[in-house]
């Protein structure tokens, strides 16, 4: 038998198509996670990728809250000139108007580039300069004025407050651009202060640190919350990330597994008629030349080697028809064909077909069946080789001279079930999952001279779960084997009453009231009513 050249090519088509856009979406995938885990590598105090997205949150805050810093710097230079000359008031507010408008142009150039380590501490270093330049210009108006009352010391004490908090919490992203801001500020207050030499200037210098630590910590507080809000970011990414590689991964199983799946379908739609053509042939010549029909053979041993050919044959074609049940089951393409079936009858009847084949090994196999067995609404052919596997299975590793007791009766849901129980080597504990898969085959299976493919218990076990039953397995080595089957009570087909025929309606002219023998001849069905009247 020869398969075409172009089969194999045809089989493998399916497998092809899906592979590819898979595969690119789990590099992607895979290229993603790399990206977040590289942001949680940590160096010294922070991650080298949360820099930028620091800055850039930096950035935001001075461009969002810049009317603000306007309003500020414009009531103050107001408010400093009741003190000091209007036209210096002027020069400051316009020198901190420049500044802070330098700052909100740069802050918009850094947001518009691409990030770059490089370029990320260059930014840096040039906002904490500016944040410096921006402390210092505010010192230069809070600084004591000659000639300022106590009450302007309350004042000023107010407005170094005021910037330290707006300047802190702008640049709170960004710790040492904070410190730049404010720093200057304090120290000059403080300073300013403490020269003044009475004791209430000191309180107030000592106000004066005290606001700036607390500050500091409430910066270093925000830094640290957004720095672990990113970090969780982060972490979220790398497990989106991964997540989708492993949806990829398992996509691209999935196709592998449906394309070779079909492709294993069509090899055997395929090969089943390859198979089974010269195997009828062979199962037909083979008896015909075991059978002797068109006379005897010359030599006596030819009869033997048609015996073997034909049961060759027979073993094979039983081999590929399971194969082809497994499959269609597995595929879910094997349909019920449900109908009224007697368990009882079903038994007896594989318990006939196969008395020859144990009888001739010596063992006896006991029927006890339950009397008045209602039949149970199931598919007779799945029936019959789910005993038939059974029962086969049974006789095989059976030993010489053994028993097998074949038993069908109630379940105590209401169910029927049937146990095959022999006297043969039994199975392993360990061994039973193994039996149960397809193509499993235990110690003992293997050591027997008659094996098989290790498809019967597998079949019979689907067979039964299509119909809702159960399967149960218990062996014990040198001991034995039962395997009990059960069909749910759903399945099984009580007798119903029969339902009795009303009699034909009174004539008005009949009295209403009826004696006791007239009921009892209303009551009976219409034919005998019929032939008493």
């Amino acid at each position: 038998m020869s398969i075409p050249a172009d089969r194999p090519e045809v089989v493998q088509l399916p497998a092809e198509p899906p592979v590819v856009t898979p595969a690119r979406n789990r590099r992607a995938a895979a290229q993603r996670v790399r990206e977040a885990r590289d942001r949680l590598t940590s160096t010294s105090g922070t991650r080298p990728a949360f820099d930028h997205e620091l800055l850039r949150q930096y950035a935001q805050m001075r461009q969002s809250a810049s009317i603000v810093v306007i309003l500020l710097v414009v009531a103050t230079g107001l408010l400093f000139a009741i003190w000091i000359q209007p036209l210096s008031a002027a020069a400051w507010t316009c020198g901190m108007l420049c500044i802070h408008a330098v700052m909100i142009r740069n802050c918009g150039r850094f947001l518009g580039e691409q990030q770059s380590p490089l370029r990320t501490r260059k930014w840096r270093t040039r906002f904490v300069l500016l944040d410096l330049l921006y402390g210092v210009c505010w010192t230069a108006i809070l600084v004591h004025p000659p000639g300022v009352e106590v009450v302007s010391n309350t004042l000023l004490m107010f407005l170094m407050l005021l910037v330290v908090a707006v300047s802190s919490m702008l640049a709170a992203n960004l710790p040492i651009a904070a410190l730049a801001a404010t720093a200057p500020v304090t120290a000059a207050i403080a300073a300013n202060f403490l020269l003044s030499g009475t004791f209430d200037n000191y309180i107030l210098a000592l106000l004066t640190v005290a606001a700036e630590g607390y500050f500091a910590l409430l910066a270093h507080r925000l830094h640290s919350t957004t720095l672990a809000t990113l970090e969780a970011r982060a972490e979220k990414d790398a497990l989106i990330g991964e997540l989708e590689q492993a949806k990829a991964i398992s996509d691209e199983a999935r196709h592998r597994a449906e394309a070779a799946n079909v492709a294993k379908s069509r090899f055997l739609a395929q090969m089943s008629h390859e198979l089974r053509t010269p195997l009828n042939a062979i199962l037909g010549f083979s008896e015909v030349m075991k059978s002797e029909i068109f006379g005897a053979h010359a030599v006596a041993v030819y009869k033997d080697y048609s015996a073997d050919i034909h049961n060759s044959g027979v073993h094979l074609l039983n081999l590929i028809n399971e194969i082809l049940d497994l499959s269609r089951i597995e595929a879910g393409r094997y349909e019920l064909n449900e109908e009224a079936v007697s368990l009882v009858h079903v038994v007896a009847d594989c318990h006939h077909l196969l008395k020859l084949r144990a009888s001739s090994r010596g063992i006896t196999i006991h029927e006890v069946f339950e009397q008045g067995m209602p039949r149970i609404w199931g598919d007779e052919r799945a029936a019959r080789q789910i005993v038939l596997n059974l029962l086969s299975n049974a006789i095989k590793f059976t030993p010489q001279g053994g028993e097998i007791w074949l038993k069908v009766g109630w379940t105590a849901s209401g169910g029927q079930y049937l146990s095959v129980k022999d006297t043969g080597s039994g199975i392993a504990e360990d061994e039973i999952p193994i039996v149960l898969a397809s193509f499993g085959q235990g110690s003992n299976s293997i050591k027997s001279a008659e094996q098989g493919a290790g498809l019967g218990l597998p079949i019979a076990k689907s067979l039964i779960d299509m119909h809702g039953g159960t399967f149960t397995l218990k062996s014990k080595l040198r001991i034995g084997t039962e395997v009990i089957v059960t069909f749910p009570p759903e399945r099984v087909m009580s007798a119903l009453a029969p339902m009795a025929d009303e009699a034909p309606p009174l004539q008005p002219s009949y009295d209403i009231s009826l004696s006791d023998e007239n009921r009892r001849v209303r009551n009976k069905p219409i034919m005998s009513a019929g032939t008493g009247l």
